[in-house]
Formats: structure tokens, sequence, C-alpha cells
């Protein structure tokens, strides 16, 4: 019995080791940093995300992507604050829509989006980014409209990175690009 239990714990990190590496190749050429989302919760949480930063990253995001960690996830920054439509065709997981304000507050939550599904999903309000997390992220951490998000600049000194965090109007008043 031990025996099977034991074998059933390292297939499932293999797994995991897999799909890890399949995000990876997935969203490689996508920017690396994090996102710091001060909860009302009492919560500091960081969330170690792929940055969508030109207009076919923002048009692919999460699509095909099997898996990511409890704290990972992908942020979209647009220049100026704008009604925002997303969308998950072809996107595998439930996700979590953090629709961002221009003061860096979150303004709406899409909770427990369905996967593959073309239904249009709308920030409701003018924002200047969405933080995509797997599903359920909000409920679990204690997340809601109104706690803040700091956007840290993504790992790298490459060009995108570079790019991404260089562009003071891709990050909403109140959040910085450190």
């Amino acid at each position: 019995m031990i025996a099977r239990g034991l074998l059933a714990a390292v297939l499932l990190a293999a797994a995991s080791a897999c799909s890890a590496a399949g995000t990876a190749e997935r969203l490689a050429g996508f920017p690396r940093g994090h996102v710091l989302i001060v909860a009302s919760s009492q919560r500091c949480l960081l969330v170690e995300a792929w940055f969508a930063v030109t207009d076919a990253q923002r048009a692919r995001g999460l699509m095909y992507v099997d898996a990511l960690g409890e704290f990972e996830g992908m942020y979209f920054g647009y220049p100026e604050p704008a009604l925002i439509t997303m969308w998950m065709k072809n996107t595998v997981l439930s996700l979590d829509m953090l629709f961002v304000g221009a003061d860096g507050r979150i303004a709406r939550i899409a909770a427990g989006t369905t996967p593959w599904s073309e239904e249009l999903i709308r920030s409701g309000s003018p924002v200047v980014g969405v933080l995509e997390v797997n599903g359920r992220f909000a409920a679990t951490w204690g997340v809601a409209p109104g706690d803040r998000l700091t956007v840290l600049q993504p790992a790298g000194a490459g060009g995108a990175a570079r790019q991404a965090t260089s562009q003071r109007s891709a990050y909403p008043a109140g959040l910085s690009s450190r």
C-alpha cells in the first residue's frame, strides 16, 4: 500500500513537472515579473506573472496553457483606461480575471471563467490592466474589488521586458513599475 502511494506521488510530481515545462515553452518570449496584491483580507500576495505587452501576446494570452502554479498568472497592461473585453477561447484553465482601474485598485473580478468559452467577459468600467490567475484564486485568498495591485518590473533586462516597464502609460497611476 505504501509503495502504491509513493508511486502515485512520483507520477503526480512528474506530471506537474511536465505541465510546468509545457507552460514555460508556450509562454517563451513573454517578459516575466511580479504583481503584488494587497488584499483587504490583510494579506499581501506575490504573483509571478508573464506580461502580455505586444498586441500578439495580448491576443494569445494563456491560450493552450494547461497548468499555472498557485501564485502564477498573466498581466495584460493597456496604455490608456478603456473598456476591455476578454474571452476564454482556446483557454484550457478556469481563470479569475482581476480588472485593474487607473487608481491601481481592482475594479471588478470575473471569477471562475468557463474554459473554451467564446462568451465575452467585460471589464464593466474603464481599466488599464487585467491580471489572470487560476480560477478560485480570489475566493481562496480573500481578494476583492477595491484591493490594490502593484506591478513590479518584469525580470530580465531584455528588450521586451525593458519596453514593458519603460512605458509609463502601460501601468495605472498608483501602480509602480519598479
